[in-house]
């Protein structure tokens, strides 16, 4: 019956996709994203390739209906006649159209309270999600994400926040510039203070933060350098699990995949980096299971010393790896004070406060360069299996399917039905 129920399923997909009519859609959801999956060019090369593909008129892209007009992709209103419909962030439920199938960042698949409805929006209405934090090679890599470029704003908007608070510097707004080549340009002219800062990670959230890093000149340091040294020019260290966990039955951390694995085995030994850092920036992917980096507590301490932490991975407390990430901020807002003291949100850029910088969707603050490496991706490692009618990793990408959930995302049974 399985069996049966799979190649049902494939026919199916394959009917839907072997046409290959594709909308990209518009990004409806509040506080809008100027983030596309495909840009012009791209999408011309995909026409030029016998697809049928048209974006649907948007106001808030970073690039217009003109800039596709002028690349020969059509520009449409109704979307309603395509069947895969491609877009970045979560559709508003009252946006949603029947039996589809859809490609959007959905942030259901951590079982987010806030998006249960959405979920089960889509099972109601026969859809086929496919997001794409799920879609992932034969090694289990993700093939498509906008990670480098969160740490690339997310250094960015660290830095900026300390200048903000400190008046030591001038920097902009990374969304006030065309491009990363134009920050660059701004970097080179800037003369940053001696700052120590923490980036927490090795994924492509922190690599993304630690090439801004460098860019900026800041210069890297091994992690027992920074704790033990002084230094009179900026200086980062980035850390990996080793370095900011330790086991709690107090055997040696010998096992990066242990740690992974078993989380609740582990607890936080990242208290040398409060001591000796101004900034910290977080770009880890974090388990619920796993230890917080600090506690409140630890937060009145005299020997806390961050005065800015940019929260890149923004899971909400108490639930999170911050447990000072309070909220998401906007673009529009980017930074919220902290009281150490009432733990209560205060304004920002005060004596005695933490400065937050917790934006969750930053790659909208970089949309030409972030939306272009997207597509890339989107066009190497998705085209393909569409083309060919469905693939190992669409089937194991479904969300949802056949008005249910997909095979590998039965976890979310008791989420979706509000448990």
């Amino acid at each position: 019956m399985k069996i049966a129920a799979f190649l049902t399923f494939r026919h199916s997909l394959y009917k839907k996709i072997n046409m290959l009519k594709i909308g990209i859609i518009r990004e409806d959801k509040t506080p809008s994203d100027s983030r596309v999956p495909l840009n012009p060019s791209q999408c011309k090369k995909l026409i030029a390739e016998g697809i049928d593909l048209v974006v649907q008129s948007s106001q808030v892209r970073c690039f217009t209906d003109e800039n596709y007009r002028e690349a020969g992709v059509p520009v449409v209103e109704d979307i309603t006649d395509r069947d895969i419909l491609i877009g970045v962030k979560e559709v508003p439920i009252e946006k949603l159209i029947s039996d589809k199938t859809y490609f959007f960042f959905s942030h259901t698949i951590k079982e987010q309270v806030y998006n249960r409805k959405l979920l089960q929006a889509v099972i109601e209405r026969n859809i086929r999600l496919l997001d794409y934090e799920v879609l992932t090679n034969e090694n289990g890599a993700r093939v498509i994400a906008f990670g480098k470029f969160a740490g690339m704003v997310g250094a960015h908007n660290a830095l900026w926040t300390y200048a903000q608070r400190t008046r030591g510097f001038e920097l902009p707004r990374m969304k006030d510039l065309y491009d990363y080549a134009a920050a660059k340009e701004i970097y080179n002219e800037t003369t940053f203070p001696a700052v120590r800062l923490v980036l927490t990670g090795s994924g492509r959230v922190a690599n993304g933060a630690a090439l801004v890093l460098d860019d900026m000149g800041f210069q890297k340091v091994r992690p027992m350098d920074y704790i033990t040294h002084q230094y009179d020019y900026p200086v980062y260290t980035q850390l990996s699990s080793f370095y900011y966990t330790k086991r709690k039955d107090k055997r040696e951390f010998d096992d990066v995949k242990d740690f992974y694995n078993n989380p609740s085995l582990y607890e936080s030994d990242f208290e040398h980096f409060l001591s000796t850092s101004d900034i910290m920036i977080n770009g880890i992917y974090w388990d619920n299971n796993a230890p917080a980096f600090f506690t409140l507590d630890q937060l009145d301490s005299e020997d806390f010393k961050i005065k800015v932490i940019a929260d890149v991975t923004c899971d909400i407390a108490p639930v999170s790896s911050i447990p000072t990430t309070i909220k998401a901020s906007t673009i529009a807002d980017p930074v919220f004070g902290y009281d150490p003291k009432t733990r209560l949100e205060t304004e920002p850029y005060q004596e005695n406060s933490l400065d937050m910088m917790t934006i969750d969707n930053l790659p909208n603050e970089m949309p030409r360069d972030a939306s272009t490496a997207f597509g890339e991706m989107f066009i190497k490692h998705v085209i393909p299996e569409l083309k060919a009618g469905g693939g190992p990793m669409l089937d194991k990408g479904s969300v949802t399917r056949d008005g249910d959930l997909g095979g590998h995302f039965e976890y979310l049974r008791n989420y979706l039905n509000g448990k």
